[in-house]
């Protein structure tokens, strides 16, 4: 599955990152079983943001048997907390394929998609899957 997932990208801001552009299965970032590809576009712009993996049903078969086996192997291990900030990591995020102008998306979408991830990040050491037997 080889093949170079990481493109450089310069955002609105002027800002030069790194991301990421393969599947992300069994903790790597990997090229699509076929090697195929395709273009994720700025619908403001309508240039392309950078060229990403693309999955196939095969490699949704890979994924989800990986993240089977992560769950019973680690993830069912993770305590609550740490479940909270890995999700209030994954508050920490920008978007650019979404349509709208960077300045509305910074303003309304990235705090609207960080609520929502630090709300359930909230209930991760609030939710033990206990119940009380009823009298």
């Amino acid at each position: 599955m080889g093949g170079s997932n990481e493109q450089t990208l310069i955002l609105p801001t002027g800002k030069t990152i790194k991301i990421q552009t393969g599947l992300f299965i069994d903790n790597d970032f990997v090229d699509s079983v076929d090697s195929k590809h395709f273009g994720t576009i700025d619908p403001t712009t309508e240039k392309v943001i950078a060229i990403v993996a693309e999955a196939s049903s095969r490699d949704v078969d890979l994924a989800v048997e990986a993240a089977t086996k992560a769950f019973y192997n680690i993830w069912c291990y993770v305590d609550g907390k740490e479940r909270g900030r890995l999700l209030n990591k994954l508050a920490d995020l920008e978007t650019l394929d979404n349509g709208k102008t960077f300045s509305i998306t910074k303003m309304v979408d990235l705090p609207e998609a960080i609520s929502c991830y630090r709300y359930f990040a909230g209930w991760c050491d609030k939710i033990h899957g206990k119940v009380v037997a009823l009298l």
